[in-house]
């Protein structure tokens, strides 16, 4: 038998949907943690059901990619009866997350001081755009948006071109895995203290904050940050994107002594020995003499022969892949980095497996669920009821008003 995974145990009802809020619990998920979905039916659920492409009437590989291991419920908090079962609920489970703008777990009673007198231990997570406090709470926003107005486009792409978003939403995801630590934290606290929380976590707060060393540059030196030239460092030369016989790779010296090893695999080792390039600060004031007779020493190798030399030598180094190539990487299937699937309706999904890795690393291997799949199996196994009892509440409006039992649309 398998050792138990760290979170197993924990259980969090999910107010979730696209993709910030679903990243967040899948890393829990899979780390051992039992994440109940808990959707609207009049909305047909999670919106991320039916993003294109790849999609069917009633999934989409998007909602895969975030909602394996899950279980759903389908609620009606708008209900008396709907709004019942839910407070009896979270008597049962450890947190409830949700990502929602800010102001709207306040408006739906989610609040830590909502929920208090059922469950002084609950967490309470929230995601939202500017966070649940504040001038903005009102404010919708997405990873595009936050974008730009946290700077990032100003730094990404060429210098001569117009602003970029990153390839990848990488506020959402950052954004996820700082819901998570902050979940993670405070279910540490209310087991040490006997008493929960409210977590605010913003996309805002988490794009501001990875502007790390530039921000702290600009705010302590008045440094301007600008786009660089091939995705270049901003100090540190050579670290930036360069031109092979056949592809592009990316070499990071980081260290003097990676650029003492570069030169020599480049077959100028007296560059090494050079007073314009003997530090760091001498090689930025001399970029415009260094970098194109890099570019040149580059150009005239091969990408596979070049990175072979580079990393027997020590430098940090490696290809500028697609996706495919990317995923085609050794290393991708040595570390067991993707996850299949089994769904009725899109077969077999092959998607990714979550990065945090506590002991023995097992990921979850169930499809993501279709809306309301698990309401009386979790109603049954946490409250006890019986068909009857979730049929008499079906018919109360707690599921919505299409809702028809399991058992009577098998």
């Amino acid at each position: 038998m398998s050792a138990p995974r760290p979170l197993e145990g924990v259980r969090i009802l999910a107010l979730e949907q696209y993709g910030a809020g679903p990243f967040a619990t899948l890393q829990l998920v899979d780390l051992g943690a039992d994440v109940i979905k808990v959707e609207d039916p009049a909305t047909g659920g999670d919106v991320g059901r039916r993003v294109p492409p790849y999609a069917t009437d009633d999934a989409s590989v998007f909602f895969e990619s975030f909602n394996r291991g899950k279980r759903s419920i389908a609620l009606d908090l708008s209900s008396d009866a709907g709004r019942a079962l839910f407070e009896r609920l979270v008597e049962r489970c450890d947190a409830v997350f949700a990502n929602l703008r800010g102001d709207v777990p306040a408006k739906l009673r989610l609040r830590y001081e909502d929920l208090r007198h059922l469950n002084e231990r609950v967490v309470c997570c929230f995601l939202s755009s500017y966070g649940i406090e504040g001038s903005e709470q009102r404010e919708p926003g997405y990873d595009y948006v936050i974008q730009g107005r946290a700077g990032w486009m100003s730094l990404t792409g060429e210098p001569d071109d117009p602003p970029e978003k990153t390839g990848l939403s990488l506020v959402d995801y950052s954004t996820g895995l700082v819901a998570a630590l902050s979940l993670v934290s405070a279910l540490h606290a209310a087991r040490r203290t006997g008493k929960g929380a409210d977590c605010d976590v913003a996309l805002f707060d988490t794009a501001i904050a990875m502007l790390t060393y530039p921000g702290a540059w600009h705010l302590s030196r008045g440094f301007s940050p600008t786009r660089t030239t091939r995705s270049a460092h901003p100090s540190l030369i050579p670290f930036q994107n360069f031109r092979t016989a056949d592809g592009w790779i990316v070499v990071a010296c980081a260290k003097e002594k990676f650029w003492q090893r570069l030169v020599h695999v480049l077959g100028r080792p007296e560059l090494a020995d050079d007073a314009r390039y003997s530090s760091f600060e001498a090689r930025r004031e001399n970029a415009s003499i260094l970098l194109p007779e890099l570019d040149r020493l580059f150009a005239a190798r091969h990408t596979g022969e070049l990175l072979a030399a580079l990393r027997a030598a020590g430098v940090p180094c490696g290809p500028v892949n697609d996706v495919a190539g990317a995923l085609a990487d050794p290393l991708v299937a040595e570390r067991g980095l993707v996850v299949e699937t089994e769904h009725p309706s899109l077969g077999t999904v092959r998607q990714l497996a979550s990065a945090p890795r506590v002991g023995p690393f097992e990921p979850a291997r169930r499809r993501g669920p279709f809306l309301g799949e698990h309401t009386e199996e979790v109603l049954g196994e946490l409250l006890g009821l019986d068909e009857a009892a979730i049929a008499d509440l079906g018919r109360e409006g707690a599921f919505g008003r299409e809702w028809r039992s399991a058992s009577r649309a098998s």
